[in-house]
């Protein structure tokens, strides 16, 4: 709703910002929000102590890591060499080198520390596996020479006939499978042994270079059926290799290609993120102490962006379609402290406040409308009829305006919509003299009652976002008092609500040619420009304003978000200096003072004055968020100490309990969380979060902004489902 709270830009996020400036920590973190998917990774020593993270990350040297590396030569040079099949130009080699061709010997599959365990075996177990393992030699060779077939194939372009070499290798591993029955095909991340025991021999890592292989052959034949545009076939074999090795980089690029060629467009995302996450997840350790990544992000920010644009017509239309099955009665208000701001921001909130005031106590009201409540006038004597009904109408309408004056919103909109429905006459829509009855109740009513019913009824609906609605009561009511500048003005505020500002502009000229001096027209209209980006004319509307009205706060304050806008930060002082001197108590002076320091960078002293602004009106949502922003960008003591996001995420709650339409504190909250989360649970949780969200937007613009976040929550959280990963920030 135009006139809302406003809110400081969001952190960027740690991931990409730690990708795009080679991995050294930055103090800002000015967030946007598609930029989200692997921020849990970058986070993750957040959640676990110093001990923890060596449990979790490993203690292993250098040294052992090289061994590793060493020691599973051969497949490591096969998914090297993968990298040109996700290209499309050539299959992966064979990853088994035979024996006796390639001048290898069979140290190439054993390292020396299996080699003494076999030779300390005793001799008949030596014997048996000797055989056994010529058994699996002779199959590498025969699997190596199938697969060098395949290759010629490709680069001849014969795509289907190098699939079904690939395949034909395939089947020999499949009856071997058949053959030997004790013969297991696990994961080729999980070391193999033939009894259950760390005893590794040369026929288990026979069995694990096989399963190694068949991945090598499912990937090889996947890039065949690719090219061959055999998408099905394709991906069938990339959800294979994905199955026995989740974090297969090739087969799920690959498989992200052909999802978004189907126009797949969730799955593609999801596949993404998975190819992110498991980036970020390798990179652990280096992101935890501000070192840069090693390689290049597998897929670029853009590719999350496009994707996410494509699915968010479809999201969007599904929320719609739920809020449109919801009454108009049941769609939530604004907060107090918002309802308060935009009534106050109207040039005749003093004239119907003091009348209010004055009206008597809500008590008088009541006793009144109980007793006309117990009466009951027939229908078919319309005139009595009509003025009982228009009698009621009319005490609700002063009741409502009493409990606004009390800031009860919630009870007055409810009294101000019985009113309206009465002279509606919604309870005998149905009857034969409806249209004349309602035309009687109308006649028996007071001119101005009438008037200020319509004009209160059109706020009612602009307050639940029944945009429509609120237009139908602010036209009516400008055809009984079309001089009234006032109901000009909060028709343009439907207008921008409905994204329409060449209406909105039309109705501000009207209301300012009627009264060149109109505060609201004014006021409003350089809400309107800002929006467009009309700094400097947002900035003349403004400047009229506070010259013709000085004591305009509002005007004083919004003028200097202009200057802040036009960076220009002693101007901005200038003003609030000023405004302080109106009201030196008021919540907001302090807020957008915060906001002043928050832009120079003084994070600190933003942070202080947003405190004020808690203390000064605790009902104002705006600082608590804002607080949490500045919580997040104050450098903690030790360079590798993370903010406190825990005291950010405490501010963003409080916020969503005052006004639970701050659609900003949403999207930090739910980033922050998905940050932290320790399981995916958690992770859950944080969907539940922005579906609780989407109940309370006020504008497309909102929905669109928190679709976006749902939506690639949702694909993270799937995403660590197909990695096998318990948290975002670990893989198993």
């Amino acid at each position: 709703m135009e006139g809302g709270p406003r809110h400081l830009p969001p952190p960027k996020s740690p991931v990409f910002s730690t990708m795009a400036d080679g991995g050294h920590r930055t103090t800002t973190f000015i967030v946007l929000g598609l930029a989200a998917v692997a921020s849990a990774v970058t986070i993750y020593y957040l959640t676990s102590s110093r001990d923890d993270r060596n449990k979790r990350g490993g203690t292993a040297s250098p040294g052992s890591t090289k061994t590793t590396a060493k020691s599973s030569r051969s497949s490591v040079s096969s998914e090297r060499d993968a990298g040109s099949v996700d290209s499309g130009s050539t299959p992966t080699k064979s990853n088994v080198n035979s024996s006796s061709g390639g001048g290898s010997s069979s140290s190439s599959y054993f390292t020396a520390s299996q080699t003494a365990a076999t030779t300390r075996s005793k001799s008949s177990a030596a014997s048996h596996h000797t055989g056994e393992d010529e058994e699996y030699r002779a199959l590498h060779i025969k699997i190596e020479d199938i697969d060098r077939e395949g290759k010629t194939l490709f680069k001849d372009k014969k795509f289907l006939e190098a699939a079904e070499k690939f395949t034909e290798a395939l089947d020999l591993i499949d009856a071997k499978k058949l053959a030997n029955a004790t013969l297991e095909f696990s994961s080729p991340l999980t070391p193999i042994s033939s009894n259950g025991s760390t005893n590794n021999s040369s026929t288990t890592t026979s069995k694990a270079s096989l399963n190694r292989q068949i991945i090598t052959l499912m990937n090889n034949r996947s890039a065949m059926y690719e090219k061959a545009a055999l998408p099905d076939l394709a991906l069938s074999d990339c959800d294979t290799v994905l199955d026995l090795d989740p974090g297969h980089a090739k087969a799920r690029t690959r498989r992200l290609r052909i999802l978004e060629s189907q126009n797949r467009h969730i799955e593609a995302l999801v596949e993404v993120c998975a190819l992110q996450l498991k980036f970020m997840n390798d990179n652990r350790d280096k992101l935890r102490l501000g070192l840069a990544p090693t390689g290049s992000p597998p897929v670029p920010p853009s590719k999350i962006e496009e994707l996410v644009t494509l699915i968010q017509p479809g999201e969007i239309e599904r929320v719609q379609k739920a809020m449109a099955l919801r009454d108009v009665v049941e769609r939530p208000l604004p907060s107090t402290y918002t309802i308060t701001q935009l009534l106050s921001s109207f040039s005749g909130y003093n004239k119907w406040m003091g009348e209010a005031a004055k009206g008597g106590a809500v008590s008088k009201f009541t006793s009144t409308l109980d007793e006309l409540l117990l009466d009951d006038v027939p229908r078919r004597s319309l005139v009595a009829f009509a003025d009982h009904v228009a009698t009621k109408a009319t005490l609700f309408l002063h009741r409502g305006r009493r409990l606004a004056f009390e800031k009860n919103f919630i009870k007055a909109v409810a009294d101000f919509e019985n009113a309206y429905a009465l002279i509606e006459d919604v309870s005998g829509k149905d009857e034969s003299d409806h249209e004349e009855a309602k035309a009687e109740i109308i006649k028996a009513m007071e001119k101005d009652d009438y008037a200020r019913l319509l004009e209160w009824s059109g706020m009612c609906s602009h307050l639940r976002h029944e945009l429509k609605g609120a237009l139908v009561c602010y036209e009516r009511c400008s055809a009984l008092e079309p001089d009234n500048t006032e109901l000009l003005v909060k028709r343009a505020g439907v207008k921008m609500d409905e994204w329409d500002h060449a209406g909105a502009e039309k109705l501000f000229t009207d209301a300012l040619a009627l009264n060149p001096t109109a505060s609201d027209a004014l006021l409003h209209r350089s809400n309107m420009r800002m929006l467009q980006q009309k700094i400097t004319d947002s900035k003349t509307d403004l400047e009229t304003c506070i010259r013709l009205y000085p004591n305009n706060l509002m005007a004083r304050l919004r003028l200097a978000t202009v200057f802040m806008a036009l960076e220009d930060m002693d101007g901005a002082k200038r003003v609030l200096d000023q405004a302080e001197e109106y009201d030196p108590e008021s919540s907001e002076v302090h807020c957008y003072r915060g906001e002043l320091f928050f832009a120079k960078g003084d994070f600190i002293s933003a942070k202080d004055e947003f405190e004020k602004a808690m203390k000064c009106d605790p009902t104002n949502p705006t600082p608590y968020v804002n607080a949490a922003l500045a919580i997040v960008n104050i450098q903690p003591s030790s360079h590798l100490a993370p903010p406190d996001f825990p005291g950010a995420i405490k501010l963003l709650e409080k916020a969503i309990d005052i006004d639970p339409m701050m659609h900003g504190a949403y999207v930090q909250l739910g980033q922050m969380k998905l940050s932290m989360a320790t399981d995916l649970t958690k992770a859950k949780e944080v969907v539940d979060l922005y579906d609780k969200a989407l109940d309370y937007c006020r504008n497309p613009e909102e929905m669109k902004d928190i679709c976006s976040m749902r939506i690639l929550t949702v694909a993270q959280i799937d995403a660590a489902h197909t990695l096998r990963m318990e948290t975002l920030l670990q893989m198993q």
